[in-house]
């Protein structure tokens, strides 16, 4: 959903959350991710590393900032662009590479 329409308090289904349409939801569901509440408490890095051995390959690295982007928000930070974790991401992460 696109950040700016987000409603904390009608966060029910994977797709109310910032940045999740229904192809990265439906993604989510493959690794186990079945409701918002489950991304708490979550290190972005780690659901990264799930997708890429779900999926037999490395995934864009833009997918980490996504996931940075809702587990920030499930964290209680206000939604924002994926984008906006793009610097983040690369000074914790660098460019994705699996470790």
């Amino acid at each position: 959903m696109n950040p700016a329409k987000v409603i904390r308090a009608k966060v029910d289904k994977l797709t109310d959350l910032p940045n999740i349409g229904k192809t990265i939801a439906a993604d989510l569901k493959t690794i186990g991710i079945t409701r918002p509440e489950q991304l708490k408490g979550e290190e972005p890095y780690d659901l990264y590393k799930r997708f890429c051995a779900a999926f037999g390959e490395k995934k864009d690295p833009c997918l980490l900032d996504v996931l940075m982007s809702v587990i920030d928000f499930m964290d209680g930070g206000e939604p924002r662009v994926w984008w906006d974790y793009t610097s983040e991401r690369k000074k914790l992460y660098g460019d994705g590479t699996l470790k």
